[in-house]
C-alpha cells in the first residue's frame, strides 16, 4: 500500500511519524492532511538511507536544489560535491538532472552520497538511452522506451519524478497560437514536443497516463507534473497555454489520487510580482489543493548573475500565497552549469525566502526564530544571533573580519550603538 491508501485507512505508518517529528507537528496531522491530498510524503521505498520529506499545507516550505552534468561538464566529483553542500545548506530534496557522462552512475552516487529526498526527470534518461544505447534518435522513442527510465529510476529509489504529462496536442496548439516570444523553455516539454511532432501522436504520458500510474505505485514514488508551458519570461507568464496544462494537471492529480499515488504540481517560472499570488490561488484551485513546487519564481528578466535574488524575492511571495516547494536559482541561471560555492548561495537565498514566507503563513516556530534573534541582538549576544542565523558560519565570519572592539557592539554604530545608547537612558530613568 502507499503512503495515500495507508492514510485514507487512517493508519499512521513510520514515515509518517518520522515526517511529523521533523515538522514538529503530530502524526495525524500528516496522517490527515496526506487523506487529504494537500499534504506528500515523498519516500520511494526502494531508497533505503532516505528520511521522509513531507510537503504541503500548514507546515515548513522545502527547499530543492538542482545539480547534475550536462554534455559540456561531466564531472562527477563536481556534482557529488555540490550534493554534499546542499544539504549541509539546508536544502531538503536534491533533482539531479545530469544529461552528461555516465548519468546512471551519477544518479546511484548521489542517491547513495545522501539522506535527503532525490528527484529525477526520467525522460532525460529515455532520451540518452535512446542516443546512445540503441543508436537512435530522441523522436524514435517507442513508447516502452520512454517507461523503461521511469522503472530505471523508480528501482534506484528516486523519491519524485517530474513528468510532463500536461504537454499535450491541444496545449501545444493554444501556445502557438498564444503568440509567446520564448516558446517552450522546460527541456522536459521540448523533448515531448519534438516527439510528437515528429510522430504525429499524442504525448505518451499523458496517453498511457494508467500505466505511469501502476508504475509510480508499486514504489511509492511521488508523482511532480510538471509544468513543460512553464513562461521562460515575464512576458509569456499566466497566458492560455500554461492556464490549459495547469487544468489538465488538475484533472490528472484527481486520477492518480483515485489511484492511490501521491501528487504535487509544479509551477513558473518567471512571473511579474502582481501575478504571482493569482498564479499560487490558481495552481490550488484548479488542482484541487495538491502541494506546489515553483521555479522562483523570477520576478525579472534583467538580472543574470543575481538570479537567486530574483528567485528569492518571488518564492517569498509565492510561499506566502501558499506555496509548498521552493526550487532554488543559482546566480549562474541563465549562464552556465553552476559551481559549488553558487549551489550553496542559491540554497540560503531560497531558504531566506521560504522563512520569510512561513512567517507569513503562520508556521509554527518560523515567527518565534526571529524573536529570539532580536532578543538577542538586544543584548548584543553575539554567539546567541550565530546559533539562530541561517548562515552561522557565515555571519560569525563577517563580525570576525570586521575587527571586534572592546564596546561589544558591531562596527557599524561602534560605541554609538543604539542598544547601548537606549541601555543607559533606561537605566537611568529607572
Amino acid at each position: 500500500m502507499t503512503q495515500l491508501e495507508f492514510a485514507r485507512k487512517g493508519t499512521i505508518t513510520d514515515e509518517v511519524k518520522e515526517a511529523a517529528l521533523a515538522e514538529g507537528v503530530s502524526p495525524e496531522f500528516i496522517r490527515d492532511g496526506i487523506a487529504a491530498g494537500n499534504i506528500i510524503v515523498c519516500h520511494n521505498v526502494k531508497h533505503r538511507n532516505a528520511s521522509p520529506l513531507a510537503v504541503g499545507r500548514g507546515i515548513r516550505t522545502k527547499i530543492n536544489a538542482n545539480i547534475g552534468t550536462s554534455a559540456d561538464d561531466l564531472d562527477i566529483a563536481k556534482e557529488l560535491e555540490k550534493a554534499r553542500v546542499a544539504v549541509q545548506s539546508g536544502a531538503d530534496a536534491i533533482m539531479d538532472l545530469s544529461t552528461g557522462g555516465p548519468v546512471d552512475e551519477i544518479r546511484r552516487a548521489i542517491i547513495a552520497e545522501t539522506c535527503a529526498c532525490i528527484g529525477s526527470v526520467p525522460l532525460y534518461q529515455a532520451a540518452l538511452d535512446a542516443v546512445r544505447i540503441r543508436k537512435k534518435a530522441i523522436v524514435d522513442m517507442t513508447v516502452d522506451d520512454i517507461f523503461a527510465g521511469i522503472i530505471k529510476h523508480a528501482e534506484d529509489g528516486v523519491d519524485f519524478i517530474t513528468v510532463h504529462c500536461g504537454v499535450t496536442r491541444s496545449t501545444v496548439e493554444r501556445m502557438r497560437n498564444e503568440g509567446r516570444i520564448m516558446d517552450v523553455v522546460s527541456r522536459g516539454g521540448a523533448f515531448t514536443i519534438e516527439w510528437m511532432n515528429w510522430n504525429n501522436r499524442e504525448n505518451p504520458l499523458y496517453e498511457h497516463f494508467d500505466r505511469l500510474l501502476e508504475i509510480t505505485k508499486e514504489y511509492d514514488m511521488t508523482l511532480s507534473l510538471g509544468d513543460g508551458f512553464r513562461p521562460g519570461c515575464l512576458a509569456d507568464a499566466t497566458d492560455r497555454a500554461q492556464i490549459h496544462e495547469l487544468i489538465l494537471l488538475g484533472e490528472l492529480t484527481q486520477r492518480a489520487r483515485e489511484f492511490g499515488v501521491q501528487v504535487m504540481i509544479e509551477g513558473p517560472g518567471h512571473v511579474p510580482i502582481n501575478q504571482i499570488e493569482a498564479n499560487v490561488l490558481l495552481q490550488k484551485r484548479l488542482c484541487h489543493g495538491a502541494p506546489f513546487y515553483v521555479l522562483g519564481p523570477l520576478v525579472t528578466d534583467i538580472a543574470p548573475g543575481y538570479d537567486h535574488i530574483t528567485c528569492a524575492i518571488g518564492g517569498a511571495i509565492a510561499a506566502a500565497a501558499g506555496a509548498d516547494f521552493l526550487c532554488y536559482v543559482t546566480p549562474s541561471e541563465h549562464l552556465r552549469l553552476p559551481t559549488v560555492e553558487d549551489v550553496r548561495d542559491g540554497v540560503m537565498a531560497a531558504r531566506i525566502a521560504a522563512h520569510a514566507g512561513d512567517i507569513a503563513k503562520g508556521v509554527k516556530g518560523a515567527m518565534e526564530k526571529d524573536t529570539a534573534m532580536a532578543r538577542c541582538r538586544k543584548k548584543l549576544d553575539w554567539e546567541g544571533q550565530f546559533n539562530i542565523a541561517i548562515d552561522p558560519e557565515k555571519a560569525r565570519r563577517l563580525r570576525a573580519e570586521s575587527g571586534v572592539a572592546d564596546h561589544g557592539a558591531c562596527t557599524m554604530c561602534g560605541e554609538f550603538c543604539a542598544y547601548k545608547v537606549m541601555d543607559d537612558a533606561m537605566a537611568k530613568k529607572s
